[in-house]
């Protein structure tokens, strides 16, 4: 397979903007995580205790988001940058490289809004009123 230099480019302004969003999701958690430990108090401490282990994880999966996302990125960068060094099969190796940690990151990032929709419901259940 023959790959130009412009073809790993494409994938720049797509992985830019992923990350652009994970850096979103982890402010949002983030922030939600300070007003939960504000909020703290013993009539709210079951629900809140309950969050804890989905924003946990949810921290988790969304810094490795990141940080394959990013990894991505490099093996992009190398891809385009074999192309300048006449590397043609370490370009299209990288460039595969790069497209499976993007299915990665996209995949974790799958299974962390599976997560935020299961914290959603915590948090609607606590708005619910208590049957007689």
């Amino acid at each position: 397979m023959e790959i130009d230099v412009s073809t790993p480019a494409l994938l720049f302004p797509a992985i830019s903007l992923l990350l652009l969003a994970y850096t979103n999701r982890f402010m949002g958690v983030t922030q939600l995580i300070r007003q939960l430990r504000r909020d703290l108090n013993e009539e709210n401490y079951t629900q809140i205790n309950r969050q804890q282990t989905n924003l946990k994880l949810r921290v988790k999966l969304i810094i490795l988001m990141q940080a394959v996302g990013v990894i991505s990125l490099v093996f992009c960068t190398l891809s385009m940058l074999s192309h300048f060094f006449e590397a043609g099969s370490f370009g299209v190796i990288t460039f595969g490289f790069s497209l499976i940690l993007m299915i990665a990151s996209l995949l974790l990032s799958l299974m962390e809004i599976t997560i935020s929709g299961k914290a959603l419901n915590v948090e609607l259940e606590g708005l619910e009123k208590p049957e007689p």
